[in-house]
């Protein structure tokens, strides 16, 4: 079973589904469905379409270049079948799966700690503005008049000196 790739997103296409389209100089282009279709006769650039796989690689948003991609590529090379073979090919596909998507998860948390850093600070202002609507107006003003208390015996403790 070969599974294809979508020429505009990049998504897998399973046999017997999507849209193979056959231009005159013979390029063979396949779909997944009739929206990559649609957008590739609009003739829509699919790196700066927001959802699909080149965008968000150009973007940075996707692990560009990985050593695993490299065991993705197609081959056309016939192999004599071997029953030991396969098994080994089949462990050793599910362990690369296994490491890409670690490599994947690291990449996206290395990625969103900026966003989280960003987020805390938004969030601690938005806190620092609107704390009347937390705390009952009650312990605002005891809270300041504690605050007015402890400035107070600073400057007295300063004109001391």
């Amino acid at each position: 079973m070969r599974l294809e790739k979508c020429w505009f997103c990049s998504t897998n296409i399973y046999p017997g589904h999507g849209i193979t389209f056959v231009r005159n100089d013979a390029t063979v282009f396949r779909f997944c469905r009739s929206k990559c279709h649609k957008n590739f006769k609009m003739k829509r650039n699919p790196r700066k379409v927001r959802w699909t796989k080149a965008y968000r690689k150009l973007a940075g948003k996707e692990l560009a270049e990985d050593a695993t991609f490299e065991l993705e590529r197609r081959r056309n090379r016939p192999e004599k079948y071997d029953r030991e073979l396969v098994h080994k090919t089949i462990k050793a596909m599910e362990k690369i799966d296994e490491i890409r998507t670690k490599r994947q998860d690291r990449f996206y948390e290395k990625r969103m700690q900026r966003a989280k850093q960003l987020q805390k600070k938004a969030d601690k202002v938005q806190l620092e503005k609107e704390i009347h609507l937390v705390k009952a107006p009650a312990a605002l003003t005891a809270e300041k008049e504690k605050l007015r208390v402890a400035v107070e015996e600073q400057q007295a403790a300063t004109m001391e000196e």
